[in-house]
C-alpha cells in the first residue's frame, strides 16, 4: 500500500491491530478476499465508466470493519464476527445478487458464510485456541453494532461509506476521515447502534451516502452490473466455472478464465465491458435496486427528528 493511500491513512486511524486478531488475518478463506474488489468487479471495467482513486479489496473492508468494531467495543467475538462478515463474498460480489435477481436485499450469497467458515480448518484451529465457539461468529447479523437494518447506522455500513467516499465518490480525504472516525459513538436504544456526537459529521456521512445511493441507482451502474452478471451467467452456462467456484476463486483467476474463452458471445460481452463509453450506455431502469439511505443518531437522537432537511 503506497504512502498516498487514503485507505492506508484510514487504517492507521483504526490501529493497533490486537494480538488475537493478527492470528486470523492469514486464514486462506480471508486471504482470498485480497483479490476480490470492494466495487463488485468494476475495477476491470471501462475506465470511462469507473475511475476509482485506489484499489480497495473485500479483505481491506473486512479488516477495517473488524478494527473499528474492536476500537469501539473491545469485544473479541463481535470483532471476529465483523472480520468474517464478508467471507462468503463471491467474485464480483453484488453482481452475483443481480445475477440471482436479488436487487433489493442483495444478500443472496450470504448463505455460504457458515459453509466457508466451517470448511476453513485454520479458522477452526484458531477459534479453539481462543476458546470461541464457531457458532458465535457465523451470524454476524445478531450483533447490531456490526450490522443492522437501514436507516440505522452500523460499523459495516459506516465503513462502506468511507471506502466508497475515498475511491468512488472521491468526497472523503484525510480531513474527512479524521472528522468521521473521531466523532463516532455507540448508542443503546432498542439495540446497539453506531452514531455521531455532532451534526457536522453526521451530515458529512449522509452527503456521501446519498451520492453513493445516487450512483448505485444510475443508468450506467445498473447497466454495468447487469452486463457483468450476463458475463458470469454465460461463463456458467459454458461450464467455464460452476456457481460454487465463484466463492473460492479470486477475481484475477476468474478473469483469466474468461479471457481464455473462444466463445464469440462471451468475447463480445467482455469487449463491451472493458471498452464501452459513457455515451454508449443504454438507459436501464431497475426499480427494485437496494435503497441505501441512512438516518443516523446524533447525540442519541435520530437526525431526522433534529433536522427536518433529511430525506429518509
Amino acid at each position: 500500500m503506497n504512502n498516498d493511500s487514503l485507505y492506508g491513512y484510514y487504517l492507521e486511524k483504526l490501529k493497533p491491530i490486537p494480538d488475537f486478531l493478527e492470528d486470523f488475518l492469514n486464514v486462506p478463506s480471508l486471504v482470498r478476499l485480497k483479490k476480490v474488489g470492494y466495487f463488485c468487479g468494476m475495477d476491470y471495467a471501462s475506465k470511462d465508466i469507473y475511475s476509482f482513486k485506489e484499489y480497495i479489496s473485500r479483505f481491506d473492508h473486512s479488516l477495517s470493519v473488524a478494527l473499528l468494531t474492536w476500537k469501539l467495543t473491545h469485544d473479541k467475538i463481535k470483532t471476529l464476527a465483523a472480520l468474517f462478515h464478508d467471507i462468503a463474498t463471491p467474485c464480483f460480489a453484488h453482481v452475483i445478487d443481480y445475477m440471482n435477481k436479488d436487487y433489493t436485499n442483495q444478500e443472496s450469497t450470504e448463505e455460504y458464510t457458515e459453509r466457508i467458515i466451517r470448511e476453513d480448518e485454520m479458522i477452526s484451529v484458531l477459534l479453539s485456541k481462543h476458546n470461541i465457539p464457531v457458532e458465535d461468529i457465523i451470524d454476524f447479523k445478531k450483533y447490531s453494532i456490526v450490522d443492522n437494518k437501514r436507516p440505522k447506522l452500523c460499523i459495516d455500513r459506516f465503513d462502506g461509506i468511507v471506502l466508497s467516499g475515498i475511491a468512488w465518490c472521491k468526497t472523503i480525504g484525510k480531513k474527512e476521515i479524521d472528522k468521521l472516525v473521531d466523532s463516532l459513538k455507540i448508542y443503546e436504544l432498542d439495540e446497539e447502534e453506531l452514531g455521531f456526537n455532532n451534526r457536522e459529521s453526521a451530515a458529512l456521512a449522509m452527503d456521501t451516502n446519498n451520492l453513493i445511493n445516487k450512483l448505485c441507482h444510475s443508468a450506467h451502474d445498473n447497466y454495468m452490473m447487469e452486463l457483468l452478471a450476463d458475463i458470469t451467467r454465460r461463463a456458467i452456462k459454458l461450464e467455464l466455472v460452476r456457481y460454487d467456484d465463484l466463492f473460492y476463486l479470486t477475481e484475477d483467476d476468474f478473469f483469466d478464465i474468461l479471457n481464455r474463452s473462444v466463445d464469440v458471445e462471451l468475447i463480445e460481452l467482455l469487449k463491451t465491458f472493458k471498452t464501452i463509453k459513457m455515451f454508449e450506455i443504454k438507459e436501464i431502469s431497475l426499480k427494485d435496486v437496494k435503497p441505501r439511505l441512512i438516518d443516523p443518531l446524533v447525540d442519541g437522537i435520530r437526525y431526522s427528528k433534529l433536522y427536518s432537511e433529511v430525506n429518509v
